[in-house]
Parts: structure tokens; sequence; C-alpha cells
């Protein structure tokens, strides 16, 4: 059988979720394209990729799965529309946000038992989607054979949040210290700043250029992951992808400083955290190795397969004993408007596809 599948992005770090999943869709002989509104993001989407310029022309194309790699997606899309998270649970807002049920989505694919427990105790209370525990697309490369550290020094990467009350970028101080240990020849600094970020302090980031710390315009982090020895954050999500890498991590007044990180309140602090990451605590690794687990246990960067698996199980599954998805006439109309398309269909059952 065929099967045309949907990639429905927003923002360009959506990208290095959505690739993997393109290329297993694409060794397997289906049919795959891409839709994102935002400009910026249509010019990162890659050169090989088929990337549809309208809504109208994902309407034309009417996808049997749509794997989003966003918060929301059009209901007035006929296919199975499928939760693939643009990021772990970063704790940064409300314990909740991470698990907000929106009423889009008719399968939720999740990373890990921190995630499946929580979906699978909403969806009891709302039973109109499903839960398949698979694991995230975006590590798969982890596990892969490539780019490993060569630097002589320790290799120090720095991500930030967007988050304007948490984000170690706006910090002045800390861009003045991390300036001063790059000048110390000590460390080998890569950094990577969230794209929504003003381009302002991206610049101020940038200017730091030099021997000893490199920025980089990207949003595939997994090969700067291959590369560090630490990481130094704030409250990102970027943490829990790197605890799979199983280095030690230092943060900047994390939200919730917990045994994973060693978590530090003033900038001044920092170079001694940063040397005592580099020795590996023991203790810092084992708490790194059980949250991992928790988050992600899948090492076999085979979780692109099983997401499409789950979708194709999906699809031609019965699932009348689920419940309509709420009217949600609000969001429905805001997604409409930011698309500017208003058609009136809308669909509130899950697809599917009888199995020939």
């Amino acid at each position: 059988m065929d099967y045309k599948f949907l990639i429905y992005t927003s923002y360009s770090y959506a990208i290095p979720i959505g690739r993997p999943l393109e290329l297993e869709i694409l060794s397997r002989g289906y049919q795959v394209c891409w839709f994102t509104y935002i400009p910026e993001t249509k010019a990162h989407i890659p050169k090989d990729s088929k990337l549809l310029a309208t809504i109208q022309e994902v309407m034309d194309y009417d996808p049997d799965i749509i794997l989003s790699v966003t918060d929301y997606v059009p209901d007035f899309l006929s296919g199975l529309k499928v939760q693939v998270f643009h990021g772990f649970n970063p704790d940064k807002r409300g314990d909740d946000d991470h698990f907000n049920i929106r009423g889009f989505y008719d399968l939720y694919c999740t990373q890990g038992p921190s995630t499946t427990g929580k979906f699978l105790e909403k969806q009891k209370e709302d039973p109109h989607f499903e839960v398949v525990e698979t694991g995230w697309s975006k590590m798969d490369p982890l596990f892969e054979k490539g780019e490993e550290k060569s630097c002589s020094l320790p290799v120090i990467l720095i991500t930030s949040t967007f988050s304007h009350r948490l984000s170690l970028a706006l910090r002045e101080d800390v861009l003045e210290e991390v300036k001063r240990l790059a000048t110390t020849g000590k460390y080998q600094f890569i950094t990577v700043l969230h794209p929504k970020l003003d381009e302002e302090i991206i610049q101020k980031w940038k200017a730091l250029n030099g021997p000893h710390f490199t920025f980089y315009d990207t949003t595939d982090l997994v090969p700067l992951f291959k590369r560090a020895d630490i990481m130094l954050s704030d409250t990102t999500s970027a943490i829990q992808e790197f605890m799979l890498a199983d280095k030690p991590i230092v943060t900047f007044r994390h939200r919730k400083p917990n045994p994973c990180v060693i978590d530090v309140t003033e900038a001044r602090e920092l170079e001694a955290a940063i040397d005592q990451a580099i020795l590996r605590p023991a203790e810092q690794l084992n708490a790194i190795r059980q949250a991992a687990d928790f988050n992600h246990p899948y090492r076999d960067g085979k979780s692109s397969e099983r997401v499409i698996d789950a979708c194709i199980m999906s699809l031609h599954k019965d699932k009348s004993h689920l419940k309509n998805k709420s009217l949600n006439i609000i969001r429905k109309y805001k997604i409409r408007k930011l698309l500017q398309y208003y058609p009136l269909k809308t669909y509130r059952k899950p697809a599917y596809r009888p199995k020939q």
C-alpha cells in the first residue's frame, strides 16, 4: 500500500525532528511533503525535500497521515493527525503545559515513560485520542556513527531557552564571564541559541567568535552533542536531549535544580562548576542516566521507525470507540486566520482507512 505523509511544522527547530521521519518514510517508498506557514522556516527545509507552498496545495495533496511538530494542526485536514512533539518536557512553565490536550490530535507518539504515563492519564479523562510510546525521531542520529569530539581542549556546548525569565543568553554578566573564559585558553566553546531569541541578542553572542569560541547558526544540535564534553545551559529542553549523550551538565539558575545538573546562581561561579563537570562526577552521571532512561529509554536509533509503524497501524485500526474531539471553535478560528484559509469543514473523528 502507498501512504501520503505530511510533516507539518512551524519554526525551524522542527526540521531536525522531521528529517529522520522523512528519511524513514522515503526508505519505505511512501510519499512525504513538508508544510510550514513561516517564510524563514521554508528557507531552511532541506533542498531535496518536497515543500508545499500553500495550504491549498496541502488540501490538494490530501495526506493520509499528518506528523505535527508543533502545538496545533489544521482540523480541516482529513488525515490522521499525529503529535510527535517539538521538545522534551522542559519544566519551564506549569507542570501540565507539556501535557495540554488541545483537542486536535488522534495519536500521541510519546518519547518515554516520563510522558507516556501522563498522556495515558489524560486519555482516560478525555478519550478522543490514542497514545503509543515510540521514542523521539530527533534523537535517532545521536546513536549513529559520525562526527565525534576531536579537540584537545574540553569542549563546552552553550545552549539557551528563549524564555526571558530563564534565558542565560539575556544575561550580560554571563556573556562577559563566557567572554573572559574564552580568553583563558582552557576551553573550547561552541554555542547555539534558540532561533526565537531577538537578533540583537544573537549578534552579541556571535561577536564572541574567536579561537576558543564558535557560534553555530543551526537548529540541528545532535552533531554538537557528539563534539561536546559538557553542556552549559539554563532551563531548556535541550538539557533532556543532551542527557542521552551521557555527559555532564552545568546550568545557570535552573528553574528546578536537581542531581542531574551542577547549578549556579552567579556568573562568577561558572568556571568552578565547569571544571567540576569536566571531571565527570559519578553521582551526577548516575542521576543523568536514570533521568535519561525515564525520558527516553531507546538507544537503538529506531524511534522514527516506531513512529511510522504506529501511524500506519493507527490509520487502519478501528477507532470507533473514541469520542469526538471537542469543537474548539476559537482555536480553530485562530488556525484559519493564521493560514488565511477559512473552510467550514472540520474532522472530529480520527481518520480510518481500511486495509486493502
